[in-house]
């Protein structure tokens, strides 16, 4: 008999290849994906510890979840509640407590063994603590997995059965060691562990043979990839792997995110001039312009290590586009801080950006500082950050207006006839489009550009298939240059 299996993913890009991957899991025991968590045998909220509120997100999901619950038990069914991800690894025993009819918290670096949970939670279904279906609901499993393994949870995991879309995720790496100090991964995903190139290669090959025409590589710290080489011969980074990834018949586009700035070494930047399906758009987060905060945070990098970098890949490939992450009112920021913070922006230009608030987070070094900024401070700075990274990716988006780009197409539009594909550089773009072209490469020429996305209609064959975007940098821009 089928069962129902509900998964909401909170977060990054990661959380959302571990939800495919635990319904490979699951698929197996019977579980099969519904969208109605009323329906579901069981239900798992799969977290994310990086954004603010993450804690009270997650109890308020499950306290909408407990009503299905009890309905299902008052009914002679059952529901298994689980938590997962990085609030279930930081937070563990304390969800079990404050939510006892949950019935399964467990981190990420666990869910292979989701099948011994289940199969846990079903012989204390028919064995109840307390009689009753109060007494089932309010009681819970209290099953509790936030260890991390001694073996790699790669090695336990099926084979993915579900058809991946045009453009798939690929995890190469998982954990950080750098301790930024206002950051939890490292306490939630723990260390550094790169997957065997060989590895790798096999699952992208599974992912081509199912249709994927785009493989977006993901680590917490991606660029600090060093998985064994299949050879048995020195590892591998990153830039080395890409290169092995091109050669596979299919693989028309590769990215990669997320990286750090400490990571990047001269053959990944040689890999983006030298590999055509590596795309000239790249998430570097710098967080802060200021050195004095950037040595705070713990970055290990400056300012100045930063314009650098981006300087040499703009070498490699020009037509190079750059987002980031940049985090305002970090204690102890001051306006000069802040100004510094600005200047950089105006000095690289963004394509597109991430920015946040500062919010302290349980357990991390930056939570005992003593000097935070105030509310009132941070958050006029917020907006003023984010109205200049608002400004540069409008005018990115404009500087496309009239030319021709390569577009991956990947699903149907909204609209009867309409497709939505991305260009190289990651901007969504609409163009009126016949299905049969979903995962082959057009070129497009945009007539249109909002903030957030591209208008276009396809060109003729022989437009020309590249870009030359537009530049954001501004001229004598930076004291670091």
């Amino acid at each position: 008999m089928t069962k129902k299996l509900y998964i909401k993913t909170y977060g990054c890009q990661m959380n959302v290849y571990d939800s495919g991957r635990m319904a490979d899991v699951l698929a197996p025991l019977g579980f099969a994906p519904t969208d109605r968590p009323e329906a579901a045998d069981m239900v798992i909220i799969n977290t994310c510890h990086i954004r603010e509120k993450a804690a009270e997100k997650l109890y308020s999901d499950l306290g909408r979840l407990k009503p299905f619950k009890l309905d299902k038990v008052l009914e002679g069914g059952d529901m298994i509640i689980a938590v997962a991800g990085c609030v279930a690894q930081a937070e563990g025993a304390e969800i079990l407590r404050r939510a006892p009819f949950v019935d399964m918290v467990f981190g990420p670096q666990s869910y292979h063994r989701l099948p011994e949970m289940v199969a846990r939670a079903a012989r204390a279904a028919t064995h109840p603590p307390c009689t009753g279906p109060a007494g089932r609901l309010g009681a819970g499993r209290g099953i509790l997995d936030t260890d991390f393994p001694v073996e790699a949870k790669f090695d336990h995991l099926p084979e993915s059965g579900a058809a991946p879309g045009v453009s798939a995720f690929l995890t190469i790496q998982e954990g950080c060691d750098k301790f930024c100090t206002f950051c939890v991964v490292p306490y939630t995903r723990g260390a550094e562990f790169s997957r065997p190139a060989a590895d790798v290669l096999a699952e992208a090959r599974r992912l081509v043979r199912s249709g994927a025409r785009e493989l977006i590589l993901l680590g917490q710290n991606v660029n600090a990839y060093h998985g064994a080489a299949p050879d048995g011969g020195a590892d591998w980074g990153l830039g080395r792997l890409i290169r092995a990834l091109a050669e596979l018949a299919g693989v028309v586009r590769l990215r990669y995110t997320t990286s750090h700035p400490r990571d990047v070494d001269d053959d990944l930047i040689a890999a983006h001039g030298e590999v055509p399906a590596l795309m000239p758009f790249l998430h570097l987060p710098v967080q802060s312009g200021s050195d004095r905060i950037l040595e705070a945070m713990n970055r290990k990098h400056d300012a100045a290590t930063y314009f650098r970098l981006i300087d040499r890949f703009r070498a490699a490939r020009p037509d190079m586009a750059f987002s980031s992450d940049f985090i305002v009112g970090f204690p102890g920021e001051t306006d000069a801080d802040f100004a510094a913070t600005l200047a950089l922006v105006r000095a690289v230009g963004f394509a597109q950006s991430f920015s946040f608030r500062y919010s302290p987070r349980p357990g991390t070094p930056a939570a005992l500082h003593e000097d935070p900024v105030p509310e009132a401070v941070a958050q006029p700075r917020l907006y003023a950050l984010q109205a200049e990274l608002e400004a540069q990716q409008r005018a990115f988006n404009d500087g496309t207006i009239g030319q021709v780009v390569p577009v991956l197409f990947e699903k149907p539009g909204r609209h009867a006839g309409q497709l939505i594909g991305r260009t190289p550089w990651s901007q969504g773009v609409h163009v009126e489009a016949p299905p049969r072209l979903v995962g082959s490469v057009e070129p497009v020429r945009i007539d249109g550009a909002t903030l957030n996305s591209l208008s276009g209609g396809l060109a003729a064959l022989e437009a020309p298939g590249s870009l030359e975007p537009v530049s954001l940098a501004m001229e004598d821009a930076s004291p670091w240059r």
